[in-house]
């Protein structure tokens, strides 16, 4: 059964109200032919990451955007020096990020993350370790994957991996791969087999990029 846009509008907003690490009361759901905009305000960008996240969890929902501010109150503000300490000692004090050559640059409270990592994974555990700073208005996360092995079956171990997850439905997914670069296609019943199949992909050792072209369908 599809669920119509009020449907979905009532379930996001349950959602975000049900998320315990969220202050929900300054965003805003609008839905229109499945696409979630999600707009208002939050004191954290966190809380808009989070917001996002929520959204993707509701079934029926085919896209989203995030129109949602960081409206920082004072008591919050930090200076950009503060920011850029903050962010080197969270990734210092990772164990997947201490040794990384890493960079965090910090403009106005929007920070952006450029240096190289061996695998995927380590592009992730640096944009999380940042997220919650206080003061952090954004993320841009520019780091490069620089693998260590070489590219030989990876196609095999992705398509393997899929079929080892009971919730995805390997047949319904086409992987091509161009040197390090990974293009998922085909289709999923809901966002999270498409986040898990990207997940998997990265896991794949050598693989640089994943473009998730893969659609949800209900």
């Amino acid at each position: 059964m599809t669920n119509s846009d009020s449907d979905i509008r009532r379930s996001i907003e349950s959602e975000l109200t049900w998320e315990p690490s969220l202050d929900e009361k300054g965003i805003m759901v609008k839905v229109q032919e499945g696409v979630v905009t999600l707009g208002g305000n939050v004191p954290h960008y966190a809380d808009r990451w989070t917001a996002e996240q929520v959204a993707k969890r509701v079934s029926g929902v085919r896209a989203i955007a995030n129109d949602i501010e960081v409206v920082m109150p004072k008591a919050g503000e930090r200076s950009d020096t503060e920011i850029a300490n903050a962010a080197v000692n969270a990734l210092k004090w990772h164990f997947a990020t201490e040794t990384c050559n890493i960079k965090p640059v910090v403009v106005h409270g929007w920070v952006k993350l450029t240096g190289d990592v061996k695998f995927a994974y380590q592009c992730n555990i640096a944009e999380g370790a940042v997220r919650y700073l206080a003061g952090v208005k954004s993320v841009t996360n520019d780091i490069v994957v620089k693998p260590a092995v070489k590219i030989a079956d990876v196609k095999q171990k992705i398509v393997a991996a899929f079929e080892r997850q009971a919730d995805l439905d390997a047949k319904q997914i086409t992987v091509n791969v161009d040197n390090e670069e990974v293009t998922l296609k085909g289709f999923v019943h809901s966002w999270r087999e498409k986040d898990d199949a990207a997940r998997a992909a990265w896991a794949a050792p050598g693989v640089a990029t994943v473009k998730n072209q893969i659609q949800v369908q209900y």
